[in-house]
């Protein structure tokens, strides 16, 4: 009986990997798994004087790694589209729910909305590509979701900052990070 428990569990887990990124990228974390990553301190405090405007801070690696943050990699976007099918709005609803009470508790917060890409195509398509998602992300939670619009800035970054680093079609790189910016700009 042992053994078939084990051969039963053994050919589960070998039957899995080939599901699991599908049912991962499908996951949206909750709101208050969001709100506690973006209410966490940052791993790197800037004294006043050292803060930097928006525009750099997009520019600047380890100050966006220093601020927290989560990586968003549910939300389905068509091929080589940035529009958000409304299917997708419950998922978005998640990300609304955690800035809300992030605002009430901190009502200068502001949070960087970071297209990514995977590595298919060229760097300039999937350049505009990310940078139009996450416009799209901000349009969509400004007005659907009554997100303060002063409240978001976005950048894309294509296929810059990639999480699995391969050529190939990767779903876990087509993503959007959000970022709580307020104590690195000024």
């Amino acid at each position: 009986m042992q053994r078939r428990a084990f051969l039963t569990a053994f050919a589960t887990a070998l039957a899995v990997p080939a599901f699991s990124g599908l049912a991962l990228a499908q996951e949206t974390p909750s709101s208050e798994i969001i709100l506690r990553r973006l209410d966490a301190a940052p791993s790197r405090r800037l004294r006043e004087e050292e803060r930097v405007t928006v525009r750099e801070f997009k520019r600047r690696p380890d100050l966006r790694g220093a601020a927290p943050s989560i990586n968003i990699q549910s939300i389905n976007f068509a091929f080589a589209s940035s529009d958000i099918p409304r299917s997708e709005y419950r998922k978005v609803s998640q990300i609304a729910r955690a800035m809300e009470q992030l605002l009430k508790r901190r009502r200068r917060a502001v949070f960087l909305i970071e297209g990514h890409t995977d590595a298919v195509g060229s760097a300039a398509a999937n350049q505009v590509l990310s940078e139009r998602r996450a416009e799209s992300l901000k349009r969509l939670l400004v007005q659907e979701f009554g997100i303060p619009y002063r409240a978001l800035e976005t950048v894309g970054y294509g296929e810059d900052y990639l999480l699995v680093p391969t050529q190939n079609e990767e779903w876990r790189n087509r993503r959007v990070t959000l970022r709580r910016i307020d104590e690195f700009v000024r």
